[in-house]
Parts: C-alpha cells; sequence; structure tokens
C-alpha cells in the first residue's frame, strides 16, 4: 500500500511573503512623507523673519481687484504663520517678498431666468502668479498660474449688481489667499 503525504509546496510561504509586502508597501511609503509643523513653511529658510507683501501687480481693468487679493493673503498669513508681514513697498525691510500678479479675470454669465431671459448668475475667475523672492532675489516659491472661480447672483437693481460682484472677488481671494498660503506651508 502506498501512503499518502502531503506535498510540501515551497512557494505558498513566498506568495504570503510577497502579498504581505505588496499590502504593506503603500504604508510604508506614507511614513516618509515629511510631516511638519504647520506654520513652518517648506519653502521659506529658517532665517526668514519677515514678509513684504506689496500690493499685487494686476494685468486686467477690473478695479481693484490686486488690492482685495493682497489683503486676503496679508490677512491669512497674519493668521496662520509665524512672519512678521509687512504691507509695504520697500522689500527690501525684510528677509523676503511675496510678489503677485493678477493674469487674467473674467466673467461670463452662468444662468438665465427662462421667464425674463436676462442673465441670474454670473461665474467669476480670477487667474494670478506669485513668487516669495529672498532679499538676495533667489526664488524661495513660485507659482506661476493659479485660478479661482465663484458663482453670483445677478439683480436687476445695478448698485445691487456692483456689490455682489465685490463679494465674490472678496470671497475669490480669501480662497486664493488660503491656497498661496497652505502651499507655501504645506509643500513637500
Amino acid at each position: 500500500m502506498h501512503m499518502l503525504t502531503p506535498k510540501r509546496v515551497p512557494h505558498v510561504s513566498m506568495l504570503r511573503h510577497g502579498l504581505c509586502t505588496f499590502l504593506l508597501l503603500p504604508f510604508l511609503t506614507v511614513t516618509g512623507c515629511g510631516y511638519h509643523v504647520a506654520g513652518s513653511a517648506a519653502h521659506v529658510p529658517a532665517n526668514v523673519r519677515t514678509l513684504a507683501v506689496p500690493v499685487f501687480k494686476t494685468n486686467v481693468l477690473q478695479y481693484h481687484t490686486e488690492v482685495a487679493l493682497t489683503d486676503a493673503t496679508i490677512r491669512e498669513l497674519n493668521t496662520r504663520t509665524r512672519y512678521r508681514v509687512t504691507h509695504t513697498d520697500n522689500p527690501e525691510d525684510s528677509d523676503a517678498t511675496l510678489q503677485g500678479t493678477v493674469l487674467t479675470e473674467t466673467i461670463a454669465p452662468l444662468t438665465y431666468d427662462p421667464s425674463t431671459g436676462s442673465t441670474s448668475s454670473y461665474l467669476v475667475q480670477i487667474t494670478a502668479k506669485f513668487a516669495l523672492v529672498a532679499r538676495d532675489g533667489h526664488v524661495l516659491y513660485r507659482n506661476d498660474k493659479l485660478s479661482f472661480r465663484e458663482q453670483y447672483q445677478s439683480t436687476q437693481d445695478l448698485s445691487a449688481f456692483i456689490q455682489e460682484d465685490s463679494a465674490a472677488i472678496q470671497r475669490v481671494s480669501r480662497d486664493m489667499a488660503s491656497e498661496i498660503v497652505a502651499d507655501l506651508l504645506n509643500s513637500f
């Protein structure tokens, strides 16, 4: 009588080992992603303590978008960072300067009122570029095309329309400023 002996399969342990490695690989790569304390920018050297944020430049005809974006960025920097932020046209007084330029601003009809055929909401979109430049001229951070958009409602009253337009620009400016500062602080 021939006795059956279980055959040993050497590949089973190799398969288990390979499967475990495959499943653990994403966790191993995540642990080395470089977390850091909030407020310590990856792009900003440790010796930078003051940031100048002069009024951003503009390539658009719309009124005061660059001022709204500059003010929102300064508020965001003051709220989320440890840097002393100056709103100055003399960047030599600071360790680094955040420069910005509003590249485009478009306002386009989004929805229409079916009863009147007039526009009932608009979409405003702003695109800008930013660079953080050290006092010696070295570029520490650059984003050449940051774009945000916001919807706002139309009205038949012209003064209310202008007020809502400004509020939409303020909201887009806050969103862009938040993204700029987040990018400065959290880029790896």
